[in-house]
């Protein structure tokens, strides 16, 4: 072998860097899209989480002026049952569990929303594994 083929075959330092910042920068952009990739599925939980709690507040405020009325005289029954006020005490506490029990529901949605673990378990590996190099 001559000294013209064997610098054909061997990379210039040059052109290690360049790989080497090509490869890492590679490694940067699916690690990205891995993070994102995790991001969606936690954004689409924590946005059911919200969606019933905003649900749950505009159901409380319609349902609060007419049926409250309606429930209220029903429980008075022309005077024949409790007096209006303690009538529409008894439906103010219905609301107020209903309005709780959904509440509850979109926190536990809520607290299903997580971050991208893996990207970052990821992430971290890569770091150590530059760092040792």
């Amino acid at each position: 072998m001559s000294t013209d083929e064997v610098k054909k075959e061997e990379p210039t330092i040059g052109r290690l860097v360049a790989d080497a910042q090509r490869d890492v920068s590679s490694l940067v952009s699916n690690e990205i899209k891995l993070a994102k990739s995790e991001l969606k599925v936690s954004v689409k939980a924590g946005g059911i989480g919200a969606a019933l709690f905003g649900v749950a507040a505009f159901l409380l405020l319609l349902s609060l002026i007419i049926f409250s009325i309606f429930i209220a005289f029903l429980i008075n029954w022309n005077g024949d049952g409790l007096d209006l006020h303690w009538a529409f005490l008894i439906v103010f506490f219905i609301y107020v569990i209903i309005a709780g029990i959904l509440a509850l529901i979109g926190l536990k949605k809520v607290k299903k929303v997580k971050g991208p673990e893996r990207a970052i378990h990821h992430a971290q590996e890569t770091k150590t594994a530059l760092k040792n190099r």
